[in-house]
């Protein structure tokens, strides 16, 4: 029993210190350069996996990028294109990016919320490259950076690529 309290103490340690340093960055990156926005709501749910559990086929690196990348477009484009009530441009933005990352094989929980965000915020086209596809690819690499050669664990899991 103490040896798992330990473990999840580590475990949590080093999620808690790690979240901060990569959100701290993309914030910020955010907040106190001209480049524009780097945060998404969706990455903090990302450090839970990325960094409380690296092992998981869900924080895997293509997961993370094409998990937020297409669950966003769906978003994007449903609310572009399909002129019906804001409910139901949520509930089918929702469903077809979670259909699509499961069809692909790039799941990630997080970026489920995407499409939520891009509709009640009526983000454009840009909300992909900025915060989605750069904040991601930041996460990501932090994420190695941490976890293969700080922390020295098997990641990302080549396994599972």
């Amino acid at each position: 029993m103490l040896k798992l309290i330990k473990e999840n103490f580590n475990r949590a340690l080093f999620a808690l210190i790690f979240s901060i340093i990569t959100i701290g960055t993309l914030s910020f990156l955010s907040f106190k350069t001209p480049y524009g926005l780097f945060l998404a709501a969706s990455f903090g749910s990302s450090m839970v996996l990325l960094f409380g559990y690296p092992e998981s086929p869900f924080a895997q690196p293509k997961n993370v990028f094409f998990g937020h990348l297409i669950t966003s477009l769906f978003g994007i484009l449903i609310l572009n294109f399909l002129p019906v009530d804001q409910i139901l441009q949520i509930s089918i933005a929702v469903g077809l990016g979670i259909f699509t990352m499961i069809l692909f094989g790039v799941t990630h929980p997080p970026a489920g919320g995407n499409p939520i965000v891009v509709i009640l915020s009526a983000a454009s086209y840009d909300f992909l490259l900025n915060p989605i596809i750069f904040g991601s690819l930041i996460i990501i690499i932090y994420a190695i950076i941490i976890n293969r050669f700080i922390l020295k664990k098997n990641y990302p899991d080549i396994r599972k690529i």
